[in-house]
């Protein structure tokens, strides 16, 4: 009997450490205007999926998240640019939809190093690894990133700062890579009883979206 897939949803359910889905070299988006299917749910046009990952975003107070982060192993990720410092927006209850100054949708993004120089003074963190934050993983200052907007046109755009490291942020997440993964073995053995937790919680919400 074959499985029934669940409808598209709104806001999909988030993908957590431990969730083999996160360590996977996610694969081109071979044709924009073919539908993709996230693993348990109805196939759904690539604009309608990315509407629905900015969603998520915005209902996990997120500034981006890569399409791996609900179980989609395909080169795309979504990002947005606040008024203020995202890290200022963290937990409060005004929608961050409403801080929005510029919504990004990148499809197969290729990162450029504009500014060598490393920063590591911003803290960072992830949806994927709720709770947890940490300085001192290093970025590059300066990025160019030339992607397929979701008509399949090329788009290039820079950033600097915090808008950088966050486009680095997701790109790492298409190569399989976490921010924990730059931060040396005594600051991440530090979140043992978090992380190992976090990997309960992961294959337990495998075993009900695969039941």
């Amino acid at each position: 009997m074959p499985k029934v897939l669940r409808p598209h949803p709104q806001v999909y359910p988030l993908r957590l450490y431990g969730d083999p889905v996160l360590r996977r070299k996610a694969v081109p988006v071979a044709d924009p205007s073919a539908p993709v299917t996230v693993p348990s749910f109805e196939p759904v046009s690539l604009r309608r999926f990315a509407h629905s990952l900015l969603e998520t975003m915005f209902e996990a107070r997120g500034v981006g998240i890569a399409a791996p982060q609900v179980g989609l192993s395909q080169r795309l990720f979504v990002a947005v640019e606040y008024e203020d410092d995202e890290e200022e927006n963290e937990g409060q209850d005004k929608p961050l939809r409403s801080k929005a100054l510029r919504e990004f949708v990148m499809v197969n993004p290729v990162l450029t190093v504009l500014n060598k120089k490393k920063d590591a003074q911003l803290t960072e963190g992830c949806l994927s690894i709720p709770n947890i934050y940490e300085e001192g993983v290093k970025r590059n200052r300066a990025v160019r990133v030339d992607y397929l907007d979701l008509d399949g046109q090329p788009r290039s755009v820079e950033a600097e700062d915090y808008l950088a490291r966050v486009f680095q942020h997701e790109i790492d997440h298409l190569n399989g890579v976490l921010f924990l993964d730059h931060l040396p073995a005594s600051i991440t053995d530090e979140y043992r009883k978090e992380l190992s937790a976090l990997q309960r919680q992961a294959k337990a919400n495998l075993k009900e979206l695969e039941g």
